[in-house]
């Protein structure tokens, strides 16, 4: 059997891994979702939840990835015990990552698509109407929007196709490294707006009768809070397994779970910094909803002096964030190809590319040619039901099979994965924790899948 590829360095898995994680979901999400639940209380709340749901989960998936040296398709099967089936799970890992890509493939196109349009101009003098007006012509031409999706596609696959460590391993680090340098300088240029401080006080100083006084109230920014950890980190669909799979056994997983974890928290934060100060240096409401990164703030930008070159920038840096989570789930998917069917990298790159493109299709015309479809009624598109899917329905379950698989005696078990976690270096997995992650931890994953389901279909209720 082919030696499975390596990491060349132990930063190199971090940033993947965190790359993988810091999306689109913590630079776009996470600033609404925080300024419509009131800011540093909502921040607060939401960091606990990162720590005991997050942590355990992706700990776990390191686990199974490093122990069974496979990818998602095949790392069940080789830790089971004889004759169970929990490898049929594989398939529910591998389709929730192509369900994933295609949707985000359009939405990263459209950050593309920004840096196009603030550098050269097209967006400069326009009030909020009118940048809205230039992202909904943008959204109603299928020619454009397939344009941009297919131009991100390519870079994720030929990222991919140069290998692990000449390719995703070196490209991600690379551009992680911009990532942080640019969010560091946008970060300076917006708390030293005139009128910043407002914003900052928002963001850092936390005043929980804000949350109360949030449209659903504090139950539902709670709620919020705990679906924001939960999905920011991409669990359950083997997105974070593979990596464990590429990395050695000189360090203890748990330690490592925490970088990551760190990271990606840390790029949250900062996009918060850019936005607040931002924001309410230009009185403009921080909680617009998912129209504040597309519409709201392109408009920020036309204020400011030299806004060109730093909305440029701010969707250089959005792009990067979508782009690497884009390079990773892509790698997870190339690898259940090889693992799965045995074929080589290049073949897999090739097969999976035309499959990414073709149903990535689905989600661009739905927001023109097929716009009168909605699937899950009102005012939804294609888009909205295949990240329900995903976010509401993959990923808690996908987390839900992977806590039971670890802790079950009818799956890999308790003891074999807290030896796989502890092996090597750094902080240990407790055995304290056993209870938790048994019985409390899956009852909190039924709880957001439930939630998810009612807050979708019966928001009258809240």
């Amino acid at each position: 059997m082919k030696e499975r590829e390596k990491f060349a360095s132990r930063i190199g898995f971090i940033l993947i891994s965190a790359g993988c994680a810091i999306g689109l979901g913590n630079v776009w999400r996470f600033p609404y979702i925080t300024g419509k639940y009131g800011g540093a209380a909502f921040v607060l709340i939401y960091l606990v939840f990162l720590v005991i749901l997050g942590i355990p989960i992706m700990t776990m998936e390191f686990a199974v990835g490093r122990a069974s040296q496979r990818s998602a398709t095949k790392s069940f099967e080789v830790l089971e015990p004889k004759g169970t089936k929990w490898h049929l799970y594989g398939w529910g890992a591998l389709a929730g990552n192509y369900l994933l890509m295609m949707f985000y493939t359009t939405v990263g196109g459209w950050t593309l698509a920004y840096i196009y349009k603030m550098a050269t101009g097209k967006l400069t003098g326009l009030d909020a109407d009118g940048v809205g007006e230039v992202f909904n012509q943008l959204l109603s031409s299928p020619a454009e929007l397939t344009l941009w999706m297919v131009i991100i596609v390519f870079l994720g696959f030929g990222v991919c196709s140069l290998g692990l460590q000449k390719g995703v391993e070196r490209i991600t680090k690379w551009m992680m490294s911009c990532l942080f340098l640019i969010m560091i300088v946008l970060c300076i240029r917006s708390v030293t707006l005139e009128g910043a401080t407002e914003g900052l006080k928002f963001y850092l100083v936390p005043d929980f009768s804000k949350m109360t006084q949030s449209e659903g109230g504090l139950f539902e920014a709670i709620f919020a809070a705990m679906g924001q950890a939960f999905f920011t980190l991409s669990l359950g669909i083997g997105a974070m397994a593979i990596f464990g799979s590429y990395i050695g056994k000189d360090r203890a997983l748990t330690g490592e779970t925490v970088h990551i974890c760190l990271l990606d928290t840390t790029v949250a934060l900062m996009a918060g910094l850019i936005i607040f100060p931002a924001c309410f240096a230009f009185s403009v409401d921080p909680g617009e909803g998912p129209g504040l990164v597309f519409v709201t703030l392109p408009n920020i930008f036309n204020q400011m002096k030299g806004g060109r070159i730093w909305g440029a920038l701010f969707f250089v840096f959005m792009s990067f964030a979508a782009l690497s989570t884009i390079i990773a789930v892509f790698e997870n998917i190339i690898s259940c190809t090889i693992d799965k069917w045995g074929i080589s990298r290049k073949k897999a790159v090739l097969i999976n590319g035309v499959l990414i493109l073709i149903l990535s299709l689905p989600c661009v015309l739905g927001f023109n040619l097929l716009s009168d479809f909605h699937p899950l009624g009102g005012t939804s598109s294609i888009q909205d039901l295949e990240d329900f899917i995903v976010s509401n329905n993959l990923l808690p379950l996908g987390s839900l099979v992977y806590l039971l698989f670890c802790t079950s005696r009818y799956g890999w078990g308790w003891k074999n994965f807290r030896k796989e976690a502890n092996t090597g270096e750094g902080l240990k997995f407790p055995a304290w924790a056993r209870i938790y992650v048994s019985y409390i931890l899956p009852v909190i994953i039924l709880f957001i899948f439930v939630m998810g389901y009612l807050q979708k279909f019966f928001p009258n209720l809240f």
